[in-house]
């Protein structure tokens, strides 16, 4: 498997594909990826050691590293003060996320426990897709000894769709796992 194989594809196939179905003129009027944002929250763990652990998992899982995010403002009842660490964020452009993309959809997305696809909610407005992960042990660079603890993340895949009907099938006709949602059965 290449590394870069959802580029390729998106390159060969989608775009004429998108160019027909639904009639754009221009090559750059089809929508395209943009961006990948990886979040983890670590507001509850109070534990240095822990946050380097998942700022360094972060790291292997992404292949760059995690920004800090601090707290914009205090909150006694979540026991958060400004400035304190509550998260760490990666954002991913380029071959990384391509890199990124390629691996998660092909070897992440299928190593997780009960996953039946992607469901057509999970998706914005806009074409964009937000998807919570449990476990960060789906990730191939996560081995058995490897890690101590459990912890969830974020991930949100930015597309330029301008509807939510383009945004899920550009990402269906790239290989993306999306189930096909029956509304008339509600």
């Amino acid at each position: 498997m290449k590394s870069n194989s959802i580029l390729e594809k998106y390159q060969k196939e989608v775009i004429s594909a998108l160019k027909v179905e639904f009639g754009y003129k221009n090559i750059m009027s089809v929508p395209k990826i943009v961006k990948v944002v990886v979040n983890c929250g670590v507001g509850k763990i109070r534990d240095q050691k822990q946050r380097e652990e998942i700022e360094k998992y972060l790291t292997l899982i992404t292949g760059q590293k995690p920004s800090p995010r601090p707290a914009k403002k205090a909150i006694a009842s979540f026991k958060t003060r400004q400035g304190l660490i509550v998260g760490y964020k990666v954002t991913l452009r380029g071959a990384r996320m391509y890199d990124f993309l390629s691996r998660f959809v092909n070897l992440s997305l299928p190593r997780a426990r009960d996953f039946q696809g992607l469901g057509e909610d999970s998706f914005d407005s806009k074409g964009n897709l937000t998807i919570g992960i449990k476990e960060n042990i789906i990730f191939p660079e996560m081995t058995g000894e490897d890690y101590k603890f459990l912890f969830g993340l974020e991930v949100t895949i930015t597309t330029n769709a301008k509807t939510k009907k383009e945004g899920i099938r550009m990402l269906k006709l790239m290989g993306f796992p999306i189930k096909q949602e029956n509304l008339s059965a509600v």
